[in-house]
């Protein structure tokens, strides 16, 4: 069995905590709730939704534990970065494959009583990382812009691929319109809102919308290590001193007896709870 040690790279990863958790912090102002449910001990699975290139450092500036990432194997193989992702205690993983040596490194953190950081949706769910997804955009509003145009319409914004297969599958059922689709395509997670406030669509059709389904890796691995699963969400936008950028660490649980596929529903729902929550604590708080 191939093995890691959880204090692999800690040096070096307690260094760039210091020197860009707060280059990060005072760039981009995160808002972060709810730290004190991250133990301070004891083997643990930080798991959230993706949105964002830079959501992991969120998590990493929320607690003082080491948490090893898994980062995909591009990362590793450009030279230019692979010093920086090696030297922190990252695991390489393999995306075109079941990556088992990645998944047994993953658990022998668990069973040393580490932290281990990775996002259940297994990919961003964001636009424009994929290019299927703004082909599929451009094509409901190729009459209005070029593709060129449209991209720089995207980008920045975080547009969740998500929301706007909801919004398309509405406008197939024909509860919205080729029209309306147009106009909403380009702002889908407010549309869906004007949506849910016109009773068009149902809460759990809007909140179904947030996520992609979830991987099984972050509860299979805390159901044979024993490990609290500790969920997080992530809301609002990465901009330079952010106004919305928002996480939200929820509460430990166990897998315990539940099976994995009733474990990752009970995830998805505390993950979608705590992405809603994000906006509505940073309210208060003005």
């Amino acid at each position: 069995m191939v093995t890691m040690n959880k204090n692999k790279g800690r040096p070096f990863y307690m260094f760039c905590r210091f020197i860009l958790g707060g280059i990060f912090k005072i760039y981009y102002h995160p808002k972060i709730y709810g730290r004190e449910n991250i133990p301070k001990k004891g083997s643990i699975v930080l798991t959230g939704n993706h949105k964002h290139v830079m959501d992991q450092c969120s998590v990493i500036v929320s607690t003082r534990r080491m948490t090893h990432w898994m980062a995909k194997k591009e990362y590793f193989d450009n030279k230019k970065v692979a010093w920086f992702f090696k030297g922190s205690g990252c695991i390489s993983v393999n995306r075109a494959i079941h990556d088992e040596e990645a998944k047994e490194k993953a658990l022998s953190i668990l069973n040393q009583g580490g932290a281990f950081g990775l996002f259940c949706e297994g990919t961003r769910n964001e636009i424009t990382c994929k290019e299927d997804k703004i082909d599929e955009v451009y094509g409901i509003v190729k009459d209005l812009y070029t593709r060129e145009e449209l991209i720089s319409k995207l980008k920045g914004k975080g547009y969740k691929f998500t929301q706007v297969e909801a919004l398309m599958d509405l406008n197939k059922k024909k509860v919205i319109s080729k029209k309306e689709l147009k106009e909403y395509v380009l702002d889908p997670d407010n549309s869906l809102l004007k949506l849910l406030k016109e009773k068009k669509i149902k809460q759990e059709d809007y909140d179904k919308s947030l996520l992609m389904p979830l991987k099984f890796g972050a509860v299979s691995m805390a159901s044979k290590t024993d490990s609290y699963i500790i969920p997080f969400g992530t809301s609002g936008d990465y901009k330079f001193r952010s106004k919305n950028l928002t996480i939200v660490i929820g509460k430990p649980f166990k897998v315990g007896k539940m099976s994995l596929e009733e474990a990752n529903e009970k995830l998805a729902k505390e993950i979608t709870s705590l992405m809603k929550q994000g906006p509505k604590l940073r309210e208060k708080k003005k």
